[in-house]
């Protein structure tokens, strides 16, 4: 099968030979219809490579293929790739019409084809008899949809988002995630898609590229990345685990502080570092048995549907989401810290 897109040894710099690379030797693959979140931190490299895949950016070497051909060399028109901004980019004095048929008119097709198209593109995205309304008169939601539209319509063999929720409020940002992997599955789309944001890389990905300083952390399925990081790096990025020092013993198992844990895969004995997630502590208002921390509760904080206690313990501090509600924590308060199976990975020092 010929994959959407392939990054063979990528590299990429801005200015001259002594200036420091941004992409440092990247090789991926984005499979076709499938959905490939590129995540990290600010300055990664993960919107230059989506600017590499559009044509906005030329690589300084390597090679870059869509659907098998190699378009390391060709400009963005060259390409069948469409882009959703995170700005949105729509004409402020075209209706919602206009807009989204924008492109096909720049591609020579007559307007009333044009606007047939632009029309069955808007009813896929809900945005049925929106003609003649401008990106003024719209929401933040409705506006995303017409980015959408007006790149969907192109029928490209990729389309490319960047940061595209970013501009909305955290409710809207959940059903539109929604609304695009629908649509990505619906379709059968190939996508490339940076976000910052790991929940919503979870959320709507096939496959989730870590990037770290301009290579490549780890990739895989969002569980693969989750329950499997490679990396400490790559565990504290997906989600929000904390690294402690521990040191993996000869008969298989771990000691962290007073607690001795079972890594769901051998590690050789000596120092490692194990990477804990807020949800994988158990606590109790009293000893839980030997294999238990204790801690002095620091902050806590009712959030409805769980609660957030930050502990001072032989480990330092521990922050700490428990769903449990009936048990209520007040500063001061001593508690007993276990771990669940869950949310646990040991990685190397």
């Amino acid at each position: 099968m010929v994959n959407g897109v392939q990054f063979e040894q990528v590299t990429k710099r801005y200015g001259d030979a002594k200036s420091p690379l941004v992409v440092k030797g990247v090789d991926l693959i984005v499979p076709r219809g499938t959905l490939t979140t590129i995540l990290g931190p600010s300055g990664c490299g993960k919107t230059t490579l989506l600017r590499m895949i559009a044509g906005l950016d030329a690589p300084t070497s390597g090679r870059i293929l869509i659907d098998g051909q190699d378009v390391t060399h060709l400009g963005p028109a060259e390409r069948n790739v469409s882009m959703v901004f995170q700005s949105y980019a729509l004409f402020p004095h075209m209706n919602v019409l206009a807009n989204v048929g924008y492109g096909l008119v720049v591609q020579g097709l007559p307007k009333g084809e044009a606007e047939a198209r632009a029309r069955a593109t808007m009813e896929i995205v809900g945005l049925a008899g929106y003609d003649t309304r401008l990106p003024s008169e719209l929401s933040g939601g409705q506006q995303q949809r017409v980015a959408v539209a007006r790149s969907l319509v192109l029928e490209p063999s990729v389309m490319l988002f960047d940061e595209p929720l970013s501009n909305l409020d955290a409710r809207l940002r959940r059903s539109m995630r929604e609304e695009i992997r629908a649509l990505q599955q619906r379709l059968g789309l190939t996508v490339a898609y940076v976000t910052h944001d790991q929940s919503e890389a979870l959320a709507v990905s096939d496959q989730i590229i870590v990037m770290d300083a301009g290579r490549i952390a780890q990739a895989g399925t969002p569980q693969q990345l989750y329950e499997h990081p490679h990396s400490g790096f790559v565990a504290g990025f997906m989600g929000e685990a904390m690294l402690f020092d521990g040191q993996a013993l000869a008969d298989g198992t771990v000691q962290l502080a007073a607690l001795r844990v079972v890594p769901r895969q051998p590690v050789p004995a000596g120092a490692v570092k194990v990477a804990v997630r807020p949800e994988a502590w158990r606590l109790s208002a009293s000893e839980a048995g030997d294999n238990s921390l204790p801690g002095t509760v620091q902050k806590c904080a009712y959030l409805g549907s769980f609660q957030e206690v930050t502990l001072d313990t032989a480990l330092g501090a521990i922050f700490v989401v428990t769903p449990e509600l009936r048990q209520p924590w007040a500063v001061g308060q001593l508690a007993w810290l276990s771990l669940a199976g869950h949310g646990l990975s040991v990685v190397a020092a």
